[in-house]
């Protein structure tokens, strides 16, 4: 994979951050209206309920990007492949600021960063979602297959690493496509519309980069 394709991904992920931390300015200002009578009643509704697609999303999400964050750490650290650690900080870097973004958001809300529900309960999946080994949603690696990736060096981690990112990407795209179409505040549904892009292209990349090591996605 060329470092032009990495760095277009790149590229991709990082306007995606820059178009959040508007995004975050937007939230509070929405949020925060000091008025009074129905200047008050307006700010009110524009606030999600703890049971909402907005808060919903906003406590899965920041989960599964944790856990995209830390199986990035783990690879960069047992490679010196340039184009697998440079994609693997990217990753990490777009993800943790979007999870302090998503975090911050429940914060203004004054809404809890956990639910008893389960998780996906906010898409209709709670009672569908069965966690197994620590995978609590769609994508996410098992406790076993994070450990096994710790064991790895070289091109056996980049390839297992590439395919645990390539179903991760594929579970959060699932999520973010039900922000777009569940979520009622603008600019979280905008957000969510520009991770289903920037992993998207993550994911073209990632195709490639296991197709040049030999390797195929996990099934």
């Amino acid at each position: 994979m060329s470092r032009r394709a990495i760095g277009w991904a790149a590229g991709a992920a990082a306007a995606v951050l820059v178009a959040a931390g508007a995004v975050t300015y937007a939230v509070a200002d929405s949020g925060s209206g000091s008025g009074s009578g129905s200047g008050d009643g307006r700010a009110a509704q524009r606030t999600p309920s703890a049971d909402s697609a907005d808060a919903g999303f906003a406590r899965d999400m920041a989960v599964h990007h944790q856990q995209a964050v830390e199986m990035s750490y783990i690879v960069r650290d047992h490679t010196k492949d340039e184009d697998v650690r440079r994609l693997a900080y990217d990753i990490a870097q777009t993800q943790a600021n979007q999870r302090g973004m998503l975090l911050g958001w429940l914060d203004l809300w004054g809404l809890p960063k956990v639910s008893a529900d389960p998780p996906m309960t906010w898409m209709g999946m709670g009672d569908m979602v069965t966690a197994k080994d620590g995978s609590l949603m769609p994508g996410m690696a098992t406790n076993t297959q994070m450990k096994k990736l710790a064991t790895l060096n070289g091109k056996q981690a980049e390839i297992f690493y590439l395919q645990l990112m390539t179903n991760h990407h594929k579970g959060g795209i699932h999520m973010a496509e039900g922000c777009v179409a569940k979520c009622t505040v603008g600019v979280e549904k905008r957000l969510a519309q520009g991770m289903v892009d920037a992993q998207q292209s993550e994911l073209q990349v990632m195709a490639g980069m296991l197709k040049e090591r030999g390797a195929e996605p996990l099934s």
